[in-house]
This record gives structure tokens, C-alpha cells and sequence, in this order.
């Protein structure tokens, strides 16, 4: 069975703030399928500035914190880029791609539906490593 990639409708670059891409970014991963008790940040990191587009870097933060450990002992990260083009006219939607802090394939949002595993993934192999040092 294939699954259906849930995705929204990304503002165009004339309309484009900081702030609105941050509040995309979270109406996107409210669509994504992960548990409740994942819990997350997302921040503005920096503006990108290139000969052809300007890019404006986020990140989400994620853990499970619980009762006994409300401070988890490791988070996993997911890296967002939004990409206003300087070639297309300025009422084109903007381009969103993602990546995850553990790894360097980039993925868009229509293409790709997110698996809470990806998160597990990377929190597991940090406890490991911090169990090992």
C-alpha cells in the first residue's frame, strides 16, 4: 500500500518572512505521523545569501523527555532550507528541503514521508556513543 505524502501549501517568496517560514516549517511536521510524545523546538538559524537565491536555514530539535528524565539524554535534530529564487518571478511558491543531522541526503517534503523511526534512529546511536565514552 502506498502511503499518501501529506504536504502544504508553501507561501511564495514575495509574501516570504523569517517568522512565516518557521510557522510553515511547524504546519508541516503537524503533518508528519510521530507520536505524542515527541516533543520538539523549531529556530531560525541564519540567512544564506547566493548569486541566485537566498536561503534561511531552521532547525526543529526533538526528544521524548518523561517524568523521571524531563531532560532527555539525547535529541535529534532535523535541518530545514528554504530557497527563495532570484531566477523565478517572486510569486513562486518557495522551495523547502530537509535534511537529517546524522545525515547528508537532502529531502523534500513532497517527496519524502517522514519516519518517526529517522528520530529513534538518531538518538539511539548517540546513547550508545555516549554509553561507550
Amino acid at each position: 500500500a502506498k502511503r499518501v505524502i501529506k504536504t502544504i501549501q508553501w507561501t511564495t517568496g514575495n509574501n516570504f518572512t523569517v517568522e512565516k517560514g518557521r510557522q510553515q516549517i511547524e504546519e508541516l511536521i503537524s503533518t508528519w505521523d510521530i507520536h505524542e510524545s515527541w516533543l520538539h523546538h523549531s529556530e531560525f538559524l541564519e540567512e544564506e545569501e547566493l548569486k541566485d537565491s537566498k536561503r534561511y536555514h531552521y532547525r526543529a530539535c526533538w526528544g521524548i523527555p518523561t517524568r523521571r528524565k524531563p531532560i532527555p539524554r539525547a535529541t535529534a535534530s532535523v535541518y530545514f532550507v528554504i530557497v527563495i529564487s532570484k531566477l523565478k518571478p517572486d510569486t513562486s511558491p518557495v522551495e523547502v528541503f530537509f535534511r537529517l543531522e546524522s545525515s547528508r541526503l537532502i529531502r523534500r517534503p513532497e517527496e519524502f514521508q517522514f519516519r518517526e523511526k529517522w528520530l529513534q534512529d538518531i538518538i539511539e546511536n548517540k546513547i550508545i556513543l555516549i554509553e561507550r565514552l
